[in-house]
């Protein structure tokens, strides 16, 4: 978890840490104890255990004395950011459009940190199923929607970037190291859209695609998975790729009228 250092008096560290705590949990971390939130967070045992002893006193999460687990007031996070941000309610019909055509799920992520984070997301009827939510977090040196943001970085600022990520083999097929990744992120830069074929989960290929602010800076990137037996790279770009650049200029042309 990356922390943020205090830039002035008026931080307010317990309020960083008890973010911290709320946001280590996940799938995989569906119930924690305070030596495991410790551990995640990089806190000390004391001060994870009084972050999570007040979220709990705040009815953000519930507990049985020893685990602590979320609890649905912790949706009025996220609720704020949707409901107040413009971009996923405008994704969100173009992705239901696209997800509808292609019968495949179709997100709208942005750059937080090391990963690509979906901030908003359709998922058809005869879609795959990854469990992709929003909210989800895909690692941004091994996802299709990661290299494309990676890609709107400024050219002298991705191979430090690239470097300080924590880079872990997923799968088998997962490209991690540091000069084969640059090189994927450049080639999405010069191409306008990056590929991933298994190296998030083995049987899934995706492709993304930027979207560009009105100074043509990267912003957000548009996705689509296929599961492998559908239809081999090639296919998947051809019969997909066109739709995917549609829904992105229609969503650009909609945030960023001329």
């Amino acid at each position: 978890m990356t922390s943020v250092k205090p830039a002035d008096r008026n931080f307010v560290a317990s309020l960083q840490k008890g973010l911290e705590v709320l946001t280590c949990f996940g799938r995989q971390h569906s119930r924690l104890t305070v030596s495991e939130v410790a551990r995640l967070t990089g806190s000390s045992p004391a001060s994870a255990r009084r972050s999570l002893l007040t979220l709990e006193q705040l009815g953000y999460l519930g507990s049985d004395g020893k685990r602590f687990w979320m609890l649905p007031r912790a949706l009025l996070v996220a609720h704020a950011y949707l409901a107040s941000r413009p971009t996923p309610s405008m994704a969100q019909p173009l992705l239901d459009a696209l997800s509808e055509r292609t019968r495949e799920s179709a997100s709208l992520g942005q750059l937080l940190d090391d990963d690509a984070i979906v901030i908003a997301r359709s998922t058809a009827r005869r879609s795959l199923s990854t469990g992709l939510g929003i909210g989800s977090r895909l690692p941004a040196y091994c996802s299709a929607m990661g290299r494309v943001l990676l890609a709107g970085l400024p050219p002298g600022d991705l191979p430090a970037r690239v470097h300080a990520m924590r880079r872990l083999p997923l799968t088998p097929r997962t490209i991690h190291d540091a000069a084969q990744v640059i090189e994927l992120v450049e080639l999405a830069r010069a191409e306008g859209y990056a590929s991933n074929a298994g190296e998030l989960e083995i049987g899934v290929r995706s492709m993304a695609v930027p979207v560009h602010d009105r100074q043509g800076q990267v912003v957000n990137a548009m996705s689509i998975a296929v599961r492998v037996e559908r239809m081999d790279m090639a296919e998947f770009r051809e019969a997909f790729l066109p739709m995917l650049k549609r829904a992105r200029d229609t969503l650009e042309a909609r945030l960023f009228p001329a």
